[in-house]
């Protein structure tokens, strides 16, 4: 990443995500209508009012050019019709790379610029300009701001943004995606049963290898697994240092990307060694979808229907989400983590919905059914659970089961598995107190409940 431009139409967020995407990366930021009005002596709207938009617009070229010509790297906010001219396209697009923000929701967009402190000469012309800012192939649809992490979500980011960075892939996605490999530094092996201290020795010993030092920073690339176990690497190697996060998977963009979680798993259970460590930045890019079989898929359709139920919106789950839909479904994570990001107000338990029988059919199955499937099993026998305790209707775990059940998912206990059979492991559970674990129980669109039981007693 040399230079990245970042356009739209006013209002769409530029600034914005502008300063914070510079901030994550550690480079500098540049605002060309702020390099205008220094070089004008004036605001914009005066610029306007007094010379008019063609002036405005020499100035803006002058502004670009400017721009262009800073040799460290940047991230530069265009103003709305910088790019209008072919000439100045022409040289942002010789200069580095321009990342066009969708505009929001017609609604949002007209109250955006209501409300914001610079005053928009021009107005709303998301709509005027839509063929032109269709013609930009690397988009940003949706963007989040969560404690010290840039949530983004888009198409063709991520080698815009973190080409020429450290990486840690794994061996499944370097045989999808090669032009990767000149940047890994750590190859993680695919599957659940290398997410285990052995595999952080590795990726330490990797690190010293490379010579990441302290003000160094490592990049994810993959799915859950190696998102975690580079998280957890990073929060330990010299004490802690940045990582930035690309899922690779559905069920990585909706779940494991974002909330600072970072671990690994041991023989007694799922993620018992682990810390809290944001990414600096998160870049989620649905070209990687492309790559994935219906079964992946599928995992990650899981995890957003139990994000639908938490948040209380009855969707049905597309076969491939596009950007918009992934960053509404993360939405509801990201909102919660706001609330109790150290999990410590209760609030955040409740994304682990379906959990305590998911995760514990996931390891009673060795790993031979993904997270996906064990989590869709998981929300299915905890809502039956709710019902038991008297605190959902009959019908719901079948209305439940049946969302499901139209991903593909499974949605029973596997064929000589029942909850008596898992208690043993569900005692290992990260959120046990003595005897008692909190199950977090799904009882309705967006009523979900975290309720202790005693497992030395009867299972409901």
């Amino acid at each position: 990443m040399n230079r990245l431009f970042l356009y739209g139409p006013p209002a769409s967020g530029k600034t914005t995500v502008g300063r914070a995407l510079a901030r994550a990366l550690g480079v500098k930021f540049v605002d060309t209508d702020l390099l205008v009005c220094q070089a004008e002596g004036c605001n914009i709207s005066e610029i306007f009012a007094t010379r008019g938009e063609e002036c405005f617009r020499d100035a803006e070229s002058r502004a670009l050019a400017e721009a262009c010509a800073i040799e460290e790297p940047c991230v530069v906010a265009l103003g709305g019709g910088t790019l209008l001219r072919s000439a100045n396209r022409e040289l942002a697009e010789k200069s580095g790379a321009v990342i066009c923000i969708d505009a929001p929701d017609e609604a949002e967009l007209e109250a955006r610029i209501l409300a914001g402190e610079v005053v928009r000469p021009l107005g709303n012309k998301a709509k005027e300009r839509a063929p032109h800012y269709a013609s930009f192939p690397i988009r940003l649809s949706r963007f989040f701001l969560l404690d010290d992490s840039l949530v983004l979500a888009g198409e063709g980011l991520a080698q815009t943004i973190v080409g020429g960075e450290k990486l840690v892939t794994d061996e499944n996605v370097l045989k999808l995606h090669p032009e990767l490999a000149h940047g890994t530094v750590f190859t993680m092996p695919s599957g659940e049963e290398h997410k285990t201290p052995a595999t952080i020795l590795k990726m330490w010993s990797a690190f010293a290898q490379a010579g990441l030092g302290r003000r160094d920073r490592v990049v994810a690339v993959g799915g859950g697994v190696t998102g975690d176990m580079t998280g957890f690497a990073a929060a330990t190697w010299m004490r802690g240092i940045d990582w930035i996060n690309v899922p690779t998977t559905l069920l990585s963009m909706v779940d494991a990307s974002t909330g600072g979680k970072t671990g690994c798993d041991l023989p007694e259970g799922k993620n018992l060694a682990g810390a809290f460590h944001s990414p600096k930045l998160v870049v989620i890019d649905t070209d990687f979808l492309s790559t994935l079989p219906p079964e992946v898929m599928k995992c990650g359709l899981a995890e957003m229907i139990k994000h639908w139920a938490i948040g209380g919106k009855k969707e049905f789950a597309r076969a491939v989400p596009d950007a918009t839909e992934i960053a509404g479904n993360l939405s509801v994570k990201v909102e919660i983590v706001r609330e109790d990001p150290f999990e410590k107000l209760g609030r955040r338990m409740l994304l682990n919905c379906g959990h305590t029988i998911g995760h514990a059919v996931e390891k009673a199955s060795g790993y031979r059914l993904s997270h996906g499937e064990a989590v869709a099993i998981g929300c299915v026998a905890e809502a039956r659970m709710a019902v038991r305790l008297g605190l959902a209707p009959t019908g719901w775990p079948e209305e439940f089961a049946a969302r499901f059940a139209q991903a593909g998912l499974p949605v029973e206990l596997p064929a000589g598995m029942s909850l008596e059979s898992l208690r043993d492991i569900m005692r290992g559970d990260k959120k046990r107190a003595g005897s008692t674990v909190t199950f977090t129980l799904p009882c309705g669109w967006g009523d979900v409940r975290a309720v202790k039981i005693d497992l030395n007693g009867d299972l409901p």
